[in-house]
């Protein structure tokens, strides 16, 4: 048991918990999953969230018309590791803290370096490599930009970005772009791809994926 009073429930949780894992990137290639946000909690304490969108949805059903409020939330530690998620719930504050508690099972390692043939620094301060990702009509591409560029997206884009810890970048996007949770989702599954890349196949047949 952990000092915080939790008691694992899973493989994974056991070994984190019992400190044979240390690091979130140890916890991410054991192929094992990760269904515990308190995983996350140990391994990368700190984590910062944004909730980039709060929508209201209304749905009937045989006891009248329910409304339920949808948000949007990323999290990170703007040194390499993002998630996202969408909650829902009756109340807006409950919605959050559902949609963070399932960011932090979907977390990722993103590959960053320099990889722009432009800049040469060495420093991790944009993506390693070039990568896109799809959510809904919504796909987004990722490119390796050169040292003080900056973030050259949208503001979605930016704020899953900063949190991953990209300084630098180059994107285009297309399809409905004001869609914010597709937006969102097809920036950190680009994000994500750039870590994949990396990883062996067999670990990433093990993971689960947002579809």
């Amino acid at each position: 048991m952990s000092s915080r009073g939790w008691e694992p429930r899973t493989r994974l949780g056991k070994q984190v918990a019992e400190e044979e894992i240390t690091t979130m990137e140890e916890a991410l290639n054991s192929g094992l999953p990760l269904k515990e946000p308190e995983i996350t909690d140990q391994l990368l304490p700190g984590l910062e969230d944004d909730v980039l969108d709060i929508n209201m949805v209304q749905r009937m059903t045989d006891s009248g018309r329910r409304v339920k409020f949808r948000c949007v939330v990323a999290i990170g530690n703007r040194d390499g590791y993002v998630g996202y998620a969408e909650g829902r719930d009756d109340q807006v504050g409950s919605a959050i803290q559902k949609a963070i508690g399932i960011a932090k099972l979907n977390i990722v390692n993103v590959s960053r370096g320099c990889g722009s043939w432009e800049c040469g620094c060495g420093r991790p301060h944009t993506v390693a490599l070039r990568s896109s990702g799809k959510a809904g009509s919504v796909e987004v591409e990722l490119r390796p930009a050169p040292r003080g560029l900056g973030l050259a997206g949208g503001e979605t884009v930016r704020s899953v970005l900063e949190l991953a810890g990209i300084e630098d970048i180059w994107t285009r996007s297309s399809g409905k772009t004001r869609t914010t949770v597709n937006f969102a989702k097809a920036t950190f599954n680009a994000l994500r791809a750039t870590g994949e890349a990396r990883v062996p196949a067999e670990t990433r047949r093990k993971r689960e994926v947002i579809e």
